[in-house]
């Protein structure tokens, strides 16, 4: 520990503001901190700031940290990729860069160069513009692409012409987000974008090449909600587009334009249940939940959408996920407890047999794609991670056997990654239900009481907690500890069941299974109390503040990440009201009973002995406002005990965001407090 004396807490001025909610007074001590344009607030998180820095800064383990993680997150990762004739695009960030650059690759030939189009590091001095996202056209000769600044996904549309390089004068604003389809002939494409201002009222609209943005039609604006999310595609001949809109988070709505009579047609409307169609002649093809939680692959045919054909069936060992057709197959992603593999299935057959399976190992596919090339050969590629190493591109080879999955481009320097053991154990919740949980270590290192551990979860939002590239994962691994991610309900290990039981009023459920594995690693010796880090961002930031409100004893410390933690009020910030059908409704009376029940920031009890608590937060966040972690961290601050042994930190970077963005140098910076904090308050360093 370091022998430098923690200063105190910043004091917050405590202000008198109680609501009446349903006939409960809702006491909000500290609602003067969710002005973020206050120079009050704006002192006061400096001073938040200050204090985090000098105790972190004085920790001895923490140039170790950010050494190792300098080196991990120096390895080339890919983020994204998408086939367009015999181009492979991608998003990917190469050995040692800040940010993640657009690129792009022969589909054919894997000894062709790799050429940058685009790093957005290079457009600001300290790297924080980003590549939200992108789209060539079908012929891979333009490429559409997003770019905010400073973390805050406000993307402005820009057109790239990938042969010469040189960029349109195409700019499109409130494009967060966007889905973009080109048609055939790459001279115009429909987009999705937001009124100016705007949080909600997504649309689609249509824009031809070097017209004026204000002459772009609006093409679909049919919404159930104003918080309705809609997307859009095109089919390969121009003919059909296609309209996928998310109601809430357990429905999608579709619905197709035939272009030629210009007739839309609804295709699923109202139904609780996710679809994800492409257009194929004159059939959607697709995975959907309909009729089937774990997802089935099925044929609409567009001149008789009401008849659905099973092409794939429900499985019951796994989950259906993403697709791509590939020439007469459909390669499918299916899902065991978080751990994919690609399937094989002939695209013409009904309840088709599986004809290959590639096997991943314990990894999940961050994207997959396929297409044709201009000599008719059928190219598919696929991005690999895991626990042990970083997002690798690999082609997907068709054989006897269905597929292999090789290499695309040099593989990475293993000399940096330790050498991991994962397994996958199951454990009972407070309802006997059976939880799946990842537990990682190095190959060597056998664990104990004496063992420091990293717990993680999320559930929520339908997201599986899969082996995925984690850099603090690794290097905490590296140095001789656990890391543990538990597959709560609210995600979707088990498929949209999962899901539904730990949302809305089940959300309880999710907690308690997060309790539960701490617990149990306790129980059965995997670590200690005093041994136990947690940590969780976003709707894992909620899942941290319960954990320390209801189970003040579950671990020595705390990592709660750009959290959600204000329950009572999360609706009336940003784009916060797409989550209500997540959650509930604070405004409706029996859903403001749901989340007050639980609320972290509402929960908090003075003279309380919580955990040593690290909040992080950044001004540029425009999901999840930085007033919750300003307001939790001043309700603890003022009510715990222990403070000199148990503090409560917060941080608040400037030109960051949510995450999705954020340079890699600010990455290994926050990965270095954390880990220092970590073996601070576990006491590693002694």
């Amino acid at each position: 520990m370091a022998d430098t004396p923690l200063r105190p807490a910043p004091v917050a001025r405590r202000g008198s503001d109680v609501d009446v909610l349903h006939g409960v007074e809702v006491h909000d001590p500290f609602r003067w901190l969710e002005d973020g344009a206050s120079a009050e607030v704006a002192e006061w998180a400096f001073a938040h700031n200050l204090r985090t820095r000098e105790a972190l800064d004085a920790q001895p383990a923490r140039a170790r940290w950010h050494e190792r993680l300098s080196a991990l997150m120096g390895l080339p990762t890919v983020l994204a990729l998408k086939v367009a004739g015999d181009r492979l695009f991608t998003l990917e960030r190469p050995s040692g860069a800040d940010q993640h650059v657009l690129a792009v690759r022969s589909s054919t030939d894997p000894t062709m160069p790799v050429e940058v189009l685009l790093d957005p590091a290079a457009m600001a001095d300290d790297a924080a513009v980003a590549i939200d996202w992108f789209q060539p056209s079908a012929d891979g000769s333009l490429v559409a692409y997003g770019l905010s600044e400073g973390g805050t996904e406000n993307s402005v549309l820009h057109v790239m012409d990938v042969v010469s390089r040189r960029v349109l004068d195409e700019r499109i604003p409130s494009t967060r987000a966007a889905s973009v389809a080109w048609e055939p002939d790459a001279t115009a494409f429909y987009y999705a974008c937001y009124p100016e201002g705007d949080e909600y009222n997504r649309h689609i609209r249509r824009h031809v090449l070097s017209s004026a943005v204000a002459d772009d039609t609006v093409e679909f604006d049919r919404r159930p909600t104003p918080e309705s999310w809609p997307d859009v595609s095109i089919s390969h001949d121009g003919r059909y587009v296609v309209i996928h809109q998310m109601v809430g988070w357990t429905r999608v709505d579709v619905h197709v334009l035939d272009r030629s009579s210009g007739v839309w047609a609804d295709i699923i409307v109202g139904d609780e249940s996710q679809s994800s169609f492409e257009v194929h002649g004159t059939s959607l093809f697709g995975v959907t939940t309909k009729d089937a939680p774990h997802g089935r692959v099925v044929r609409v045919d567009l001149d008789d959408p009401v008849v659905w054909h099973t092409v794939v069936d429900e499985h019951d060992d796994a989950v259906l996920g993403s697709f791509a057709v590939a020439g007469d197959d459909v390669l499918v992603v299916a899902s065991k407890v978080a751990v994919d593999r690609i399937e094989r299935y002939p695209l013409g057959a009904l309840h088709g047999t599986c004809s290959g399976t590639v096997d991943l190992g314990v990894a999940a596919v961050a994207a997959l794609d396929a297409g044709v090339a201009s000599d008719g050969t059928v190219v598919a590629f696929a991005a690999r991670g895991s626990f042990d190493a970083p997002v690798q591109l690999l082609r997907i080879e068709p054989s006897a056997s269905g597929g292999s999955a090789v290499p695309w481009g040099d593989g990475h320097d293993r000399s940096a990654l330790p050498e991991l053991t994962v397994r996958q154990v199951h454990y009972p919740s407070a309802d006997g239900t059976l939880i799946p949980m990842f537990i990682a270590h190095r190959a060597d290192v056998l664990p104990s009481p004496s063992t420091p551990l990293v717990l993680t979860g999320y559930g929520g939002f339908a997201i599986a907690e899969s082996p995925v590239w984690m850099p603090n994962l690794a290097a905490w691994c590296a140095e001789g500890g656990v890391y543990c991610i538990a597959g709560l309900r609210g995600g979707y290990e088990y498929g949209e069941s999962w899901h539904r039981a730990g949302r809305r009023e089940h959300k309880q459920r999710v907690f308690d299974d997060f309790h539960a594995a701490a617990d149990w690693l306790v129980d059965n010796e995997f670590t200690s109390r005093s041994l136990m880090a947690l940590h969780g961002g976003s709707n894992g930031g909620l899942l941290m503040g319960v954990a320390m409100t209801q189970r003040p004893d579950l671990a020595r410390a705390v990592w709660c990440a750009v959290p959600l933690l204000d329950m009572i009020r999360f609706p009336q910030f940003l784009i916060a009201r797409l989550w209500t059908s997540e959650y509930g409704d604070p405004d409706i009376a029996e859903e403001f009973e749901w989340v007050r029940a639980y609320s972290p920031y509402h929960h908090v009890r003075d003279g309380e002995r919580y955990p040593a608590v690290l909040f992080t937060t950044a001004e540029g966040d425009t999901r999840v406002d930085p007033c919750h972690a300003r307001k939790m961290a001043a309700r603890m601050a003022e009510a715990a005990a222990s403070q000199d042994e148990r503090p409560v930190l917060m941080w608040q970077s400037g030109r960051a965001g949510h995450g999705v963005g954020k340079p890699a140098s600010m990455r290994i910076s926050e990965g270095a407090d954390v880990l220092a904090f970590f073996s601070w308050q576990l006491g590693l360093d002694a």
